[in-house]
C-alpha cells in the first residue's frame, strides 16, 4: 500500500512517523515549506535542520528507522489544479494542512478520484476530551471539531494524539492489523 501525505508539518509529520514504525514501507510526502525553530515543539524534524526542506529532511529522518522505506518526496505547493495527478499512485491519502481552504480542496478532488482520506480537524488549543472520530463515505477525520490553528496555538501533545489516532486508522484501511 503506498500513502501519500499532503502536507509534513505537525499532523503529516507525527502521521509518518507512527505509519514508518508500525511496518508502512511506501510513502509519498507532498510540501513545500522548509523546517522552522517553531515548528520544533510538534513536528519531526531537528535544530540542525531548520532551513532545509520539509519533505528531504523527513526523508532522511524516516530513513533512519527504517532504512528499506520507499519513499517519494515532492517539493510542491499543493493546489487543486495538480493533488489529483500527485497523489494518482497513492492508495489513502493522509490531509496535513493547515488552511480550511486546502484541507476542503483535497478532500473533494480525492472524493472525486474515489481516493479515501484521512484528514484532521481542530487540533489546535488543549482541549483533549473533545476529539473524536467522523466517517463520511471514504473520509475520516479527527479532531475536536471546533479549534482552529489561527485563533488557538498548536501544542506537541495534542497534535501528537491526533496523528497517532489518524495513523491508526491508516494502518487500519491498510490491512496492517489484519
Amino acid at each position: 500500500m503506498k500513502i501519500g501525505i499532503a502536507g509534513v508539518g505537525g499532523i503529516g509529520s507525527n502521521v509518518a512517523v507512527h505509519l514508518v514504525r508500525a511496518g508502512a514501507r511506501s510513502l509519498k510526502i507532498v510540501d513545500f515549506d522548509r523546517a522552522e525553530m517553531s515548528n520544533l515543539n510538534r513536528q519531526f524534524y531537528f535544530r540542525d535542520q531548520v532551513g532545509i526542506s520539509k519533505v528531504t529532511a523527513l526523508a532522511a529522518n524516516l530513513t533512519r528507522i527504517a532504512p528499506d522505506l520507499a519513499i517519494e518526496t515532492v517539493a510542491l505547493r499543493l493546489v487543486p489544479a495538480n493533488m489529483a495527478a500527485v497523489f494518482a499512485d497513492c492508495d489513502l491519502v493522509v490531509e496535513g494542512f493547515d488552511g480550511v481552504a486546502d484541507k476542503k480542496a483535497l478532500l473533494e478532488t480525492m472524493a472525486a478520484c474515489r481516493r479515501p482520506v484521512v484528514s484532521a480537524c481542530g487540533v489546535a488549543g488543549t482541549r483533549l476530551e473533545d476529539i473524536q472520530v467522523r466517517r463520511l463515505g471514504d473520509c475520516t477525520i479527527i479532531g475536536d471539531f471546533a479549534t482552529d490553528a489561527a485563533h488557538d496555538p498548536c501544542h506537541g501533545p495534542k497534535v501528537a494524539i491526533v496523528a497517532a489516532m489518524m495513523a491508526h486508522i491508516v494502518l487500519e484501511k491498510g490491512g496492517f492489523y489484519d
